[in-house]
């Protein structure tokens, strides 16, 4: 009986411990925890002033110049530490690793993937962040990676045009046309003014009206 008890209470103890694992947030972009914040980007506007004034200036959005350091993606990177879902700050982030063809910008504390992955642990039922990495990886052609993001975003109720057609650009890249044709429908139906998704279907014969 006792053996049995022993059994039990290591069998439950390695359960707890597993279940303390899991539960435990992926640290290996770094901790949420600073000085001020972190702060959600869609309802705390009355913190967004201070940051945006003195990090998150127009001429840094537009990667003109950075406002306190002379690295851009220093002040972008303060910006994504005070509001991890910082959308706008996202996609500049992007922007900034695109032109300076890394994945780290410099003056980055991270890589881009690694502010998405703290943006989506920080907010996880945040459709607009989902949007924007989904943009990312179609740019990179991650493909199926893309189509998972921007599904994400959907099923959170991002609802958009711009949603639908990137959608249909993933799809048309993996040849599954009549997702494709579908997206295509739902976007333009929305209002997408770009007929690219369109050319691509009528230039592979998939195109039909809605």
């Amino acid at each position: 009986m006792l053996r049995c008890l022993s059994r039990v209470v290591v069998l439950l103890a390695l359960s707890a411990a597993a279940t303390a694992v899991l539960a435990q947030p992926n640290l290996a972009c770094g901790s949420l925890e600073k000085g001020y914040g972190p702060f959600d980007y869609r309802t705390d506007k009355d913190k967004l002033g201070i940051v945006e004034q003195y990090h998150f200036t127009t001429e840094v959005e537009t990667l003109r110049r950075g406002k306190t350091t002379t690295k851009i993606g220093g002040d972008l990177a303060y910006t994504l530490r005070a509001f991890p879902n910082h959308h706008r700050a996202l996609m500049a982030m992007v922007k900034l690793a695109q032109r300076e063809g890394t994945t780290k910008p410099e003056g980055s504390t991270f890589t881009v993937d690694c502010w998405f992955e703290r943006a989506e642990r920080f907010r996880a039922n945040d459709g607009m962040v989902k949007v924007v990495y989904g943009l990312y990886l179609l740019n990179r052609n991650q493909n199926k990676e893309a189509i998972d993001k921007l599904m994400q975003a959907k099923e959170l109720g991002a609802n958009d045009a711009n949603i639908h057609y990137n959608l249909g650009l993933a799809f048309m890249r993996v040849k599954d046309y009549d997702r494709a044709l579908e997206s295509a429908h739902r976007a333009y139906a929305l209002g997408y003014p770009l007929p690219g998704l369109r050319d691509q279907l009528r230039r592979q014969g998939k195109w039909r009206e809605p």
